[in-house]
């Protein structure tokens, strides 16, 4: 794998969103869209890989034992991890996981599943 180009994308698990404020969004088409980007950014040559991640029972275990087995050059956390208020501690601790576990990671954020290329390529 070429470590200069490799990403992960980290989202929280769907199917635990409560997606009532977003009208016609739902599990299916955040995992969709997620997955469209992440095949966009392997098409334009990236290693590209999303995880999902719950509410942090056990969030920062799953995404330690990723940064601990591979490499990457950016990591895109995605806006339902971090736009929602009660979300906020989880994003810190993520943050600072990344910070410490990749510290050579670029570090960027999409705005909806549908965005995270262009984030990605900001950044790499």
């Amino acid at each position: 794998m070429d470590t200069n180009k490799s990403v992960i994308v980290i989202g929280l698990v769907p199917e635990l969103v409560d997606f009532t404020p977003f009208p016609g969004v739902t599990a299916e088409k955040v995992r969709a869209g997620i997955s469209a980007e992440v095949a966009k950014l392997v098409t334009l040559g990236y290693a590209a890989e999303s995880i999902f991640v719950d509410f942090g029972e056990t969030a920062e275990a799953v995404l330690a034992g990723i940064l601990a087995e591979r490499s990457f050059a950016c990591v895109c956390i995605g806006a339902g991890v971090r736009t929602a208020p009660p979300h906020f501690l989880l994003f810190e601790r993520l943050i600072n996981l990344v910070h410490v576990k990749a510290p050579q990671a670029k570090i960027c954020f999409n705005t909806s599943p549908t965005d995270t290329a262009d984030a990605v390529q900001r950044w790499i």
